[in-house]
């Protein structure tokens, strides 16, 4: 896996041996962060579902302020850390290890609060559609912050809760990106 822009431009780094992570493709990478590139710088990013860190590296990269990468699995974690140092982002990019309930918990008690949250759980089993219900009831989100989740074409989110407004949703083949913004910010804006 690459770095496509900034500081750690075309620097290369490893996925996790041996895991099923299934990082962005870097098409779908370059469109997202193509799209969201200018508000990147000094912003604060999460990936809850880190896997190799691939989205969290790019944000890191492109000028974020604080990043924090998220994987329930230490190797994952421990991989992520090692390529943090590797690119030289580890002064950005902090590393959890954390089931996503508990790590979004922690967060809110913390008072973070994020520009961008990079959701792309394994897209059959729901994770992603419930973390983002939960960042949307712990507002978890900046004002005009937004939460970018990758999942399958054929299987797209239903969120139930009313704080959430889909924005877009782009597609790339089989699989596909739809972004969600608090619904309460246009009325605030």
């Amino acid at each position: 896996m690459r770095i496509i822009a900034g500081t750690a431009r075309g620097r290369r780094f490893d996925a996790p041996k041996g895991m099923d992570t299934r990082p962005t493709l870097d098409r779908v990478k370059e469109a997202v962060f193509g799209s969201i590139q200018f508000d990147l710088p000094g912003s604060r990013v999460l990936d809850l579902f880190s896997g190799s860190g691939n989205l969290g590296f790019e944000a890191a990269s492109r000028g974020a302020a604080k990043v924090i990468c998220n994987d329930y699995n230490r190797d994952c974690a421990e991989q992520i850390r090692a390529n943090a140092k590797l690119l030289a982002l580890d002064s950005v990019v902090q590393v959890s290890c954390k089931d996503f309930r508990a790590c979004l918990n922690d967060l809110a008690r913390a008072g973070e609060r994020f520009e961008f949250v990079f959701l792309d759980a394994p897209y059959k089993d729901g994770t992603a559609q419930q973390a983002a219900e939960q960042i949307f009831s712990l507002e978890l989100l900046a004002q005009n912050g937004r939460i970018i989740l990758e999942h399958a074409d054929k299987l797209p989110p239903n969120l139930t809760t009313p704080q959430a407004r889909l924005t877009q949703t782009r597609r790339y083949g089989s699989c596909a990106v739809s972004v969600y913004e608090r619904a309460n910010d246009e009325a605030n804006g």
